[in-house]
Protein backbone atom coordinates (compact mmCIF):
# COMPACT_ATOMS: atom_id res chain seq x y z
CA UNK A 1 0.00 0.00 0.00
CA UNK A 2 1.45 3.37 -0.93
CA UNK A 3 1.22 6.52 1.12
CA UNK A 4 -0.88 9.34 -0.17
CA UNK A 5 0.78 12.59 -1.22
CA UNK A 6 -0.16 15.48 1.06
CA UNK A 7 0.27 18.02 -1.72
CA UNK A 8 2.58 20.12 0.47
CA UNK A 9 6.29 20.75 0.05
CA UNK A 10 8.54 19.40 2.84
CA UNK A 11 9.42 22.06 5.40
CA UNK A 12 13.05 23.12 5.67
CA UNK A 13 14.83 21.29 8.53
CA UNK A 14 11.65 19.18 8.95
CA UNK A 15 10.13 22.09 10.88
CA UNK A 16 6.74 20.65 11.82
CA UNK A 17 5.59 22.44 14.97
CA UNK A 18 3.94 20.12 17.50
CA UNK A 19 0.41 21.21 18.46
CA UNK A 20 -0.20 21.62 22.20
CA UNK A 21 -2.65 18.69 22.46
CA UNK A 22 0.03 16.28 21.22
CA UNK A 23 2.44 17.29 23.99
CA UNK A 24 -0.33 17.33 26.60
CA UNK A 25 -1.23 13.72 25.66
CA UNK A 26 2.28 12.73 26.81
CA UNK A 27 2.18 14.55 30.17
CA UNK A 28 0.20 11.98 32.23
CA UNK A 29 2.61 9.25 31.10
CA UNK A 30 5.73 11.08 32.33
CA UNK A 31 4.56 13.36 35.15
CA UNK A 32 5.59 11.09 38.03
CA UNK A 33 8.89 10.23 36.43
CA UNK A 34 10.39 13.67 35.65
CA UNK A 35 12.53 15.16 38.39
CA UNK A 36 14.46 18.20 37.30
CA UNK A 37 14.30 19.90 33.94
CA UNK A 38 13.40 18.67 30.48
CA UNK A 39 15.61 19.41 27.51
CA UNK A 40 13.88 20.04 24.16
CA UNK A 41 16.62 19.99 21.48
CA UNK A 42 14.49 20.70 18.38
CA UNK A 43 12.30 23.44 19.80
CA UNK A 44 11.49 25.42 16.65
CA UNK A 45 9.26 28.30 17.70
CA UNK A 46 8.68 26.73 21.12
CA UNK A 47 5.20 25.20 20.97
CA UNK A 48 6.29 22.03 22.80
CA UNK A 49 8.30 24.04 25.31
CA UNK A 50 5.23 26.19 26.07
CA UNK A 51 2.99 23.14 26.51
CA UNK A 52 5.47 21.41 28.86
CA UNK A 53 5.86 24.63 30.87
CA UNK A 54 2.08 24.97 31.05
CA UNK A 55 2.02 21.44 32.52
CA UNK A 56 4.41 22.63 35.25
CA UNK A 57 7.76 21.37 33.96
CA UNK A 58 11.00 23.32 33.84
CA UNK A 59 12.20 23.23 30.22
CA UNK A 60 15.49 24.15 28.55
CA UNK A 61 15.43 24.36 24.77
CA UNK A 62 17.69 24.64 21.75
CA UNK A 63 17.23 24.50 18.01
CA UNK A 64 19.52 24.08 15.03
CA UNK A 65 18.14 27.34 13.60
CA UNK A 66 19.81 29.08 16.58
CA UNK A 67 23.14 27.45 15.79
CA UNK A 68 22.95 24.72 18.44
CA UNK A 69 23.17 21.20 17.02
CA UNK A 70 21.79 18.54 19.37
CA UNK A 71 23.89 15.85 17.73
CA UNK A 72 27.01 17.75 18.88
CA UNK A 73 25.59 18.52 22.34
CA UNK A 74 28.33 18.38 25.02
CA UNK A 75 25.98 17.79 27.98
CA UNK A 76 25.60 14.54 29.92
CA UNK A 77 23.36 13.01 32.59
CA UNK A 78 20.24 14.91 31.55
CA UNK A 79 17.09 14.00 33.47
CA UNK A 80 14.79 14.05 30.41
CA UNK A 81 14.88 14.76 26.69
CA UNK A 82 11.56 15.21 24.93
CA UNK A 83 11.20 16.26 21.31
CA UNK A 84 9.65 15.86 17.90
CA UNK A 85 12.90 15.17 16.05
CA UNK A 86 13.49 15.89 12.38
CA UNK A 87 12.25 12.64 10.87
CA UNK A 88 15.31 12.28 8.66
CA UNK A 89 17.49 12.35 11.81
CA UNK A 90 15.23 10.44 14.19
CA UNK A 91 17.61 7.53 14.69
CA UNK A 92 20.53 9.85 15.42
CA UNK A 93 18.39 11.88 17.85
CA UNK A 94 17.31 8.73 19.72
CA UNK A 95 20.89 7.42 19.92
CA UNK A 96 22.18 10.77 21.20
CA UNK A 97 19.33 11.23 23.69
CA UNK A 98 19.82 7.75 25.14
CA UNK A 99 23.53 8.45 25.65
CA UNK A 100 22.83 11.81 27.31
CA UNK A 101 20.18 10.47 29.71
CA UNK A 102 21.98 7.32 30.79
CA UNK A 103 21.83 5.89 33.47
CA UNK A 104 18.73 7.43 35.10
CA UNK A 105 16.88 9.63 32.62
CA UNK A 106 13.92 9.48 30.30
CA UNK A 107 13.61 10.02 26.53
CA UNK A 108 10.33 10.68 24.70
CA UNK A 109 10.27 11.03 20.92
CA UNK A 110 7.28 11.83 18.74
CA UNK A 111 7.51 9.58 15.67
CA UNK A 112 5.33 7.90 13.09
CA UNK A 113 3.46 5.02 14.68
CA UNK A 114 5.28 2.40 12.63
CA UNK A 115 8.76 3.64 13.56
CA UNK A 116 9.39 0.47 15.58
CA UNK A 117 8.54 -1.82 12.64
CA UNK A 118 11.95 -1.74 10.93
CA UNK A 119 14.45 -4.52 11.60
CA UNK A 120 17.25 -1.97 11.21
CA UNK A 121 15.93 -0.08 14.25
CA UNK A 122 15.53 -3.09 16.49
CA UNK A 123 18.60 -2.17 18.53
CA UNK A 124 16.96 1.12 19.57
CA UNK A 125 14.31 -0.87 21.36
CA UNK A 126 16.73 -3.39 22.88
CA UNK A 127 19.78 -1.31 23.89
CA UNK A 128 17.95 0.76 26.47
CA UNK A 129 14.83 0.13 28.52
CA UNK A 130 12.02 0.89 26.09
CA UNK A 131 9.13 1.62 28.45
CA UNK A 132 6.05 2.65 26.50
CA UNK A 133 4.49 3.42 23.16
CA UNK A 134 1.70 5.99 23.41
CA UNK A 135 -0.34 5.80 20.21
CA UNK A 136 -2.22 8.97 19.31
CA UNK A 137 -5.69 8.09 18.10
CA UNK A 138 -6.11 11.46 16.34
CA UNK A 139 -3.93 12.41 13.42
CA UNK A 140 -1.80 15.50 13.83
CA UNK A 141 -2.72 18.52 11.77
CA UNK A 142 0.63 20.26 11.46
CA UNK A 143 -0.62 23.52 9.94
CA UNK A 144 -3.52 25.41 11.52
CA UNK A 145 -4.64 26.92 8.22
CA UNK A 146 -4.48 23.62 6.32
CA UNK A 147 -7.59 22.40 4.54
CA UNK A 148 -6.03 19.01 3.78
CA UNK A 149 -6.29 15.91 5.92
CA UNK A 150 -3.27 14.41 7.74
CA UNK A 151 -1.97 11.20 6.20
CA UNK A 152 0.19 9.70 8.98
CA UNK A 153 -0.44 8.26 12.42
CA UNK A 154 1.95 9.18 15.24
CA UNK A 155 2.98 7.91 18.66
CA UNK A 156 5.17 8.92 21.55
CA UNK A 157 8.01 6.43 22.06
CA UNK A 158 9.31 6.51 25.63
CA UNK A 159 12.59 5.07 26.88
CA UNK A 160 13.20 5.13 30.62
CA UNK A 161 16.51 4.01 32.13
CA UNK A 162 14.69 3.24 35.39
CA UNK A 163 12.05 1.08 33.68
CA UNK A 164 12.01 -2.58 34.56
CA UNK A 165 9.92 -5.12 32.68
CA UNK A 166 8.30 -5.26 29.29
CA UNK A 167 7.13 -2.10 27.53
CA UNK A 168 3.49 -1.09 27.73
CA UNK A 169 1.12 0.20 25.09
CA UNK A 170 -1.26 3.08 25.70
CA UNK A 171 -3.65 5.15 23.61
CA UNK A 172 -4.15 8.87 23.75
CA UNK A 173 -6.48 11.34 22.14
Amino acid sequence: MSQRDSGYERKELDRYETPEWVTMALVPHIRERIIGSIYEPAAGSGKMVAALAKAGFMVNADDLSEGRDFLQCPFANMPAIITNPPYSLAREFIDRALKLTRPYGLVAMLLRTDYDHAATRRDLFEQAPFAKKLVLTKRIKWFEDSKGQPSFNHAWFIWDWKHDGPPTLAYGP
